[in-house]
């Protein structure tokens, strides 16, 4: 026991100072792309060409984050370097056409809050329960690590319960394969109303790698009306967190500042 509250003390406090901090990221970390179109060269594809979900597109150049997997290969592909992953882990958005980034556009459209009553309701405390509608695991290991020490979701009042009847709503992974159709859609049935309804990484936004497959419904989308779309494969947990309090109205909503 001694042994354990001495390795304890000298680890400190290890919970991180975000949001009134900045958010600690690794230097791999992949998060906002950077287009810049003045760099595209006439006539070349190879971004998009590159593209494994087909996020890309040219004329004005544009990516749509809802189907991006944030893997490197249209950077690398781009001879030019039209494309970049910046750091800005900030990336949910309220609604699905404001998950496209273009080059000739202004800055992305965070997530707005909520409005005034479902705040009341939600804004001290919100439980969500999760909904693993055919993902990898990739999104639910980091909805896990929202639990952990370093992020501790719950300073937040938000929690995850084991029962939608004990739920405010719903966080989705995965692209909803036809297996999981049937219980998510009675899953959400079982949600009291007001309800909400959260689609984390590119498969709960787009179907995401397996899009247009038949055994896929590429996503939330098509089935249940979503309040927050957070992007990635998979989102960091700063990208999650941030995008829950700018729902719940803690964070500054609307265009980065």
């Amino acid at each position: 026991m001694f042994k354990t509250l001495k390795e304890r003390l000298q680890q400190g406090h290890r919970t991180s100072s975000w949001p009134r901090g900045p958010a600690e990221l690794p230097g791999r970390f992949r998060g906002l792309p950077v287009l810049d179109a003045s760099r595209c060269r006439t006539g070349c594809r190879a971004c998009a060409d590159a593209c494994p979900t087909g996020a890309i597109q040219l004329a004005p150049l544009r990516l749509d984050l809802g189907r991006c997997l944030f893997c490197p290969v249209c950077q690398e592909s781009c001879p030019e370097e039209a494309i970049r992953f910046g750091g800005d882990h900030r990336l949910a958005t309220r609604r699905r056409e404001d998950l496209e980034t273009r080059s000739d556009a202004g800055e992305l459209r965070l997530a707005r809050a909520l409005d005034g009553k479902m705040r009341r309701l939600f804004g001290r405390s919100l439980k969500l329960r999760q909904v693993s509608a055919g993902g990898c695991n990739g999104c639910e290991a980091e909805l896990v690590a929202l639990g952990n020490v370093v992020f501790d979701l719950g300073r937040f009042g938000i929690q995850f319960v084991a029962s939608p009847r004990h739920a405010d709503g719903l966080v989705i992974t995965g692209p909803v394969t036809l297996n999981m159709r049937r219980a998510l859609l009675e899953t959400y049935d079982a949600v009291p109303s007001p309800r909400i309804v959260i689609a984390v990484g590119a498969c709960a936004i787009s179907g995401g790698p397996v899009a247009g497959a038949t055994a896929s419904s590429d996503g939330v989308g098509p089935l249940l009306p979503v309040d927050l779309f957070v992007p990635g494969c998979p989102p960091h947990p700063f990208t999650l967190l941030d995008g829950l309090l700018r729902l719940l109205g803690r964070l500054e909503s609307g265009h980065r500042s």
